[in-house]
């Protein structure tokens, strides 16, 4: 189905820096746009996992250059506040599953969205698996619990990486007005974009966009699995 979205909060909850971006970037500057109020939260670090040893402080520098990125691609969305923790980067399955749902539990108190974005379960990436569970145990459907709707991203270079599970769409966002927008948060984030044909590059993810939307006669859309709908 295609929907549109409009006077909502909203909450996308990403494994790491860029992974907002890939996976709903358009959708969340098209909820901008609509005047609804949009929070980030990403997870792990996003870099010692790149290194053979973890040192944290010898790349505090790099760290910190992330966290910059980080705040002006969700500044060029209209993001309403960004919150970046920092579990440690593809190490996921190494921490208490109860410590990170805690954590996600109390953004979405704080937050009260109706309506959250994450990644699917079948990402190839372990840190993307673990917040999806997570997210998914933080949102149970308990009476008078804030979200109403839950929506499973895909993200370029881990969703489609996996070859034994299927990212199979049934909810597609418009982002024919905003595509430019999400590419322009994406080169903020210019140390974790590839040259083509990586997936994650900007020509395969212009096309992605373009194919998605050409699947259900729109210029450009972003796809995502529905995980539970309320209303």
């Amino acid at each position: 189905m295609v929907k549109n979205v409009n006077n909502e909060k909203v909450l996308v909850i990403a494994a790491h820096p860029d992974d907002e971006i890939l996976g709903c970037g358009g959708t969340v500057a098209k909820h901008a746009k609509n005047g609804d109020i949009v929070n980030v939260v990403i997870i792990a670090e996003g870099v010692t996992s790149r290194y053979e040893k973890i040192n944290i402080k010898k790349r505090e520098k790099e760290l910190s250059e992330l966290s910059k990125s980080s705040h002006k691609a969700n500044e060029i969305l209209g993001v309403s506040s960004l919150k970046l923790f920092d579990f440690p980067d593809n190490k996921m399955d190494s921490i208490i599953r109860l410590d990170l749902i805690k954590k996600i539990e109390g953004c979405i108190d704080k937050f009260e969205p109706s309506i959250v974005y994450t990644h699917h379960f079948g990402d190839l990436n372990v840190d993307h698996r673990r917040v999806h569970e997570a997210v998914v145990t933080s949102c149970r459907p308990i009476p008078g619990h804030s979200v109403k709707r839950i929506l499973f991203f895909e993200v370029a270079s881990s969703t489609e990486w996996n070859p034994s599970t299927l990212f199979s769409p049934n909810w597609f966002v418009d982002i024919s007005g905003t595509l430019d927008c999400k590419l322009k948060a994406l080169e903020a984030y210019k140390t974790e974009i590839r040259d083509f044909p990586h997936s994650r590059s900007f020509k395969a993810l212009k096309s992605l966009a373009e194919w998605r939307g050409a699947s259900v006669g729109l210029f450009a859309a972003e796809a995502f699995i529905l995980g539970r709908n309320l209303e």
